[in-house]
């Protein structure tokens, strides 16, 4: 796709990386935050809208790490993690320090970034620093912070709630899926064939002029 975007004479639609992103707030119910935050990474590795950074607000850290630490154990899932979070890991199996690169990494593969951020400030700049604006999940009971992170987060799909694995073109409904776009032109998202279509005005008059 890289060498196409550099040598293609015509627009294209297209995506190039999935770093996706989970922020799971100090405002989040646990339950769902463990749910999501499993199956973002867990449920398929290698696809395009699976979780690659998982991100945590320092007040909820110490009560959601632990359990994710089981989950992601289970599935020998390596974290590499900022110093903060390894804290809160200490003894996990599979456990590494996180580097910058890890923040611009796509791994398909078994390993999550991890970082504690202070909170959704924090988060909606470092997901706009690094996303590749394919999508980006917030988990959270406020609303406020709700809308805010849809507003603010500049990706083709925005979850609350539900995991990154959603952004697909026939889990919403657009049957079958052409492709992905993180382009705001032609497309964007999930592209279904109505998304490759224009449209076109017919008027039907009775003899109406414009005044």
């Amino acid at each position: 796709i890289e060498r196409l975007m550099k040598e293609s004479k015509v627009p294209m639609i297209k995506h190039l990386d999935g770093i996706c992103h989970v922020y799971i707030d100090d405002k989040a119910d646990l339950d769902k935050a463990l749910k999501i935050a499993f199956n973002a990474k867990c449920q398929r590795y290698g696809t395009c809208n699976t979780m690659e950074t998982l991100l945590v607000a320092r007040a909820i850290a110490p009560q959601v790490l632990p359990g994710l630490a089981k989950l992601y154990g289970s599935k020998d899932v390596e974290l590499r993690a900022d110093a903060e979070a390894r804290t809160l890991l200490a003894g996990y199996p599979y456990l590494a320090a996180a580097t910058e690169e890890d923040w611009h990494t796509e791994y398909l593969a078994p390993i999550l970034a991890v970082k504690i951020v202070a909170g959704i400030d924090e988060a909606i700049d470092h997901i706009n620093t690094y996303s590749s604006q394919h999508t980006d999940a917030i988990v959270t009971e406020d609303y406020s912070r709700t809308m805010r992170f849809l507003r603010e987060v500049d990706s083709a799909s925005v979850m609350v709630n539900a995991s990154t694995r959603f952004a697909d073109g026939f889990e919403y409904g657009l049957g079958a899926e052409i492709g992905i776009s993180n382009d705001k032109l032609h497309a964007r998202g999930p592209v279904g064939l109505e998304g490759l279509t224009s449209l076109k005005y017919v008027v039907f008059g009775h003899g109406e002029v414009r005044a």
